[in-house]
């Protein structure tokens, strides 16, 4: 049976709607963080080539990346919509959400992060200096990339309800921990109004309100 090995406050809350969007069978095994490092502890970190949530075992098979195994379940479950079929109208827009949530939007979101952690732990001669260099990072080549991508979510949604064109597809499952830490930071607020509607539609699907109980936290937080 496949096992999904769930470390809280992580990436793996998506394997974890996605089985339940699926009806799989699976056993879930939950690792809490190292309350001092914020790390995952060593059991998890023995499982995982990187120590990096989700991981997935299946008999002898160990897999980790988030689209990696979305896609190893989907290919478990072939009649599912999930996966919009090669000749579909869906198809495209799909595969563009559903590598863009990994290739653009959580990298420029992660770079944001360390830039962020940089300036918090950088000694004083130096931090007004890499302040001056993040803030133009940031302006320059950051925040007009997320704009961007922002933009492009809202334009696509008043076409089609979801990310994956009519109906809910692993491309809305895979966007959902970068979404989710983007409200949190408020960027959507009053601004993106048919992405706020998708995270109205998102959050009243069954499988969404189970795997957030089985999740068992109040929200997801974006860390790595």
């Amino acid at each position: 049976m496949l096992t999904l090995h769930h470390l809280e406050y992580s990436q793996s809350f998506r394997v974890l709607w996605l089985l339940e969007e699926l009806g799989a069978e699976y056993e879930l095994k939950s690792y809490n963080r190292d309350p001092e490092s914020n790390l995952a502890p060593d059991e998890y970190k023995a499982l995982s080539p990187l120590g990096t949530a989700p991981v997935i075992t299946e008999g002898d098979l160990v897999l980790a990346e988030s689209n990696a195994i979305i896609d190893y379940i989907l290919d478990s479950h072939p009649d599912s919509p999930l996966r919009p079929t090669p000749g579909s109208p869906d198809r495209a827009r799909h595969l563009f959400w559903f590598h863009a949530a990994q290739g653009s939007l959580m990298s420029t979101q992660g770079i944001n992060m360390v830039l962020g952690l940089l300036e918090q732990r950088t000694p004083g001669p130096i931090s007004w200096l890499l302040k001056k260099i993040f803030t133009q990072v940031r302006t320059i080549f950051l925040n007009p990339r997320l704009e961007a991508l922002f933009e492009l979510m809202e334009k696509d949604l008043s076409v089609q309800p979801f990310f994956g064109g009519a109906n809910l597809t692993a491309a809305d499952i895979t966007l959902i921990y970068p979404m989710l830490a983007a409200r949190d930071k408020g960027v959507f607020a009053g601004k993106y109004p048919h992405v706020e509607q998708w995270f109205d539609r998102v959050e009243q699907i069954p499988s969404f309100v189970a795997a957030r109980k089985l999740d068992d936290r109040p929200h997801i937080t974006f860390r790595f």
